[in-house]
């Protein structure tokens, strides 16, 4: 995988606390944001694969026979 350097700025309280994390994880601070923005880009990407299929369902509703008529009554419905 090819890698690019980049230049974040973050406040000081936040950085520290993120070194310690790292260390507490095995790994460097470079590491940690790599893995974090990993997750946060394949979060990403899962959702919208979810919404583009299922807007394909929305867009090609399943036919339940009832061409769209209800054959029932709410009385019917609610019997008990």
């Amino acid at each position: 995988m090819q890698t690019q350097n980049v230049t974040l700025s973050i406040p000081k309280s936040i950085l520290l606390k993120a070194k310690r994390l790292a260390l507490e994880r095995g790994t460097s601070l470079s590491g940690l944001l790599t893995q974090t923005l990993q997750e946060i880009v394949e979060s990403e990407d899962a959702y919208e694969r979810a919404r583009t299929r299922h807007g394909a369902i929305l867009d090609h509703p399943v036919k339940l026979g009832t061409e769209g008529k209800a054959t029932w009554t709410r009385e019917e419905l609610h019997e008990r």
